[in-house]
């Protein structure tokens, strides 16, 4: 397994070379790393990519929680089966206020 990737990985930067080659012969770096903002543009497009990322995962976040998907009304339901169990109230009482709950 190890032997075939490493032979893919070998052809595959065989096969590329010809398209970095430059038909002046003058070789000024790719892309952002040799001319232009250097390591700093790199760096960059990271921390936007990070920053879209983290926006999108806390947009999910946030829809999710204030959409009522497992929100509030199924915790005070659990509690009340909670307070059935422990006695608290009786089956009339609990039949009610889940009514209530689910309005």
């Amino acid at each position: 397994m190890t032997f075939k990737l490493w032979s893919m990985t070998a052809l595959a930067s065989l096969a590329a070379s010809p398209a970095l080659a430059d038909p002046d012969g003058s070789w000024d770096g790719h892309m952002m790393w040799g001319g232009g903002y250097g390591v700093f543009g790199g760096l960059m497009m990271l921390v936007f990519w990070g920053v879209i990322i983290a926006l999108i995962v806390l947009a999910v976040h946030w829809l999710r929680d204030n959409s009522g998907i497992g929100g509030k009304s199924s915790d005070a339901l659990e509690t009340l089966r909670q307070r059935l169990a422990k006695g608290e109230i009786d089956e009339e009482e609990f039949r009610r206020r889940k009514a209530a709950l689910e309005e």
